[in-house]
């Protein structure tokens, strides 16, 4: 057993927590709070001014200026891609997307989640400036959902879960090409140029077998600074640098295993009689275990694994922080009638919900997929709610659809309200269908 020292029984519980699998969306929840609670306080003024302050990186001619609130949105957003981009490629690879019979009803709910909110919303919007708007009630706010989805029941089937881990990473693979092809303004073609010989560099240094994680993190920068530069969003330079990390070990898994026995014994065999220290011979051991394992690993695991924790408690916090400061008024109620905040709740509420059940329906009715395993219509059903919790994503998409700061605030009413129902419904129904089965 590892002794443990004082400030690991301090860290343990605070490690116990971060590895909670609803933890992320609490903190999410915090910070949702803070800011609406910040942007009606006394300080509101500070709360704006604060995400307007400049900043700038570079040198001489090369300089990049930009407001707090672009480097969250454009910068670390990016991040939040990036490991967006990881975990699509790894469901594609040998996860839940990885075969037809696996994707099709999570691709077919998420195909169902995405069509028939953007159509309630332009429906709702048609001829009107906000009609652009059509792509913020599409995504699912997956560290919201599943944080409900956990905290509703222990007893709920497994399967349930990985139904909606699916549905939302084929969620945001959807909301990504939204992003690519439909709120992209204007596209400069040089910068695009230089970013994509960056990005043939990664694929490159991929096929040739380079495996430092530093390579991969100062080429991709380039790639960011030349979509940030192009027009195009930044955010789409995460995703697709991600699909260029190695995704596979250097060493099988029965070698591996072989190997780790041989030198835990060598270790056993050189154990000292006497003293706290390890010897020359043990140490070498050690530094061979720690290199054979790094050859276990793939970069695309290992990065995915590091960087979740700095993305789920620092930069999604961060980005509701900055962009969730809704400013409630006399005259709340009143304001969330128009056009854009009724598509919006609309869009996420009834439309996820029809639109995900819809086509789970079809699949099923013609024997094209089946039901996870042990789940019930009624599991559907209760995800399909889940599903219409579009927070982090949904934002940040209205921002990229609208310029009028009126539209803006409308969108993220349609959108607080939608969320906060879907989430205490898509709770209601999970609970009663753990209670009785």
């Amino acid at each position: 057993m590892i002794q443990k020292s004082p400030i690991d029984k301090i860290i343990a519980p605070v490690s116990r927590f971060i590895h909670l699998e609803y933890t992320s969306g609490i903190v999410l929840l915090i910070s949702v709070i803070i800011a609406i609670t910040w942007a009606n306080s006394t300080y509101h003024e500070f709360y704006e001014h604060l995400w307007h302050i400049n900043f700038s990186i570079g040198f001489d001619e090369f300089v990049l200026s930009h407001p707090l609130h672009i480097w969250i949105n454009d910068g670390l957003m990016a991040v939040f891609f990036f490991v967006i981009g990881l975990e699509l490629k790894r469901e594609f690879m040998e996860g839940e997307l990885s075969s037809l019979s696996k994707a099709a009803l999570p691709m077919s709910a998420a195909l169902g989640g995405m069509l028939v909110p953007a159509l309630i919303y332009f429906t709702i919007n048609k001829g009107t400036d906000a009609d652009h708007g059509w792509g913020i009630p599409m995504a699912t706010d997956i560290a919201f959902a599943l944080a409900l989805l956990s905290m509703a029941s222990k007893h709920i089937p497994t399967s349930v879960k990985v139904f909606l881990s699916a549905l939302a990473v084929a969620d945001d693979l959807g909301a990504v090409l939204v992003i690519a092809f439909f709120y992209t303004e204007q596209i400069h073609f040089l910068p695009l140029m230089i970013a994509g010989c960056f990005l043939t560099a990664l694929i490159v240094g991929n096929l040739m077998g380079i495996r430092n994680s530093t390579f991969y993190l100062i080429i991709g920068f380039g790639v960011w600074v030349g979509f940030l530069l192009s027009g195009v969003h930044a955010t789409i330079a995460g995703v697709l640098v991600a699909f260029t990390i190695p995704a596979v070990t250097k060493i099988n898994e029965h070698i591996y295993s072989e190997n780790l026995r041989k030198l835990s014994y060598d270790f056993e065999v050189d154990i000292p009689e006497k003293g706290s220290l390890i010897t020359d011979k043990q140490n070498k051991t050690i530094q061979e275990v720690k290199t054979l394992s790094m050859a276990a690993e793939t970069p695309l695991q290992t990065i995915e694994h590091g960087l979740h924790p700095w993305v789920a408690f620092g930069i999604m916090p961060l980005f509701a922080l900055s962009n969730a400061g809704i400013v409630i008024g006399a005259d709340f109620f009143s304001s969330i009638i128009n056009p854009v905040s009724i598509g919006v709740a609309a869009g996420l509420l009834i439309g996820k919900f029809v639109g995900i059940l819809l086509f789970c329906w079809i699949m099923i009715k013609f024997g094209w997929a089946t039901l996870p395993e042990h789940a019930t219509w009624k599991h559907i059903i209760g995800v399909s709610l889940l599903a219409g919790i579009g927070f982090t994503m949904s934002l940040f998409i209205s921002g990229l659809a609208f310029k009028n700061p009126i539209f803006m605030d409308q969108a993220k009413y349609g959108i607080l309200i939608a969320s906060v129902i879907a989430g205490i419904m898509g709770t209601i129904v999970l609970k009663k269908v753990s209670k009785s089965s």
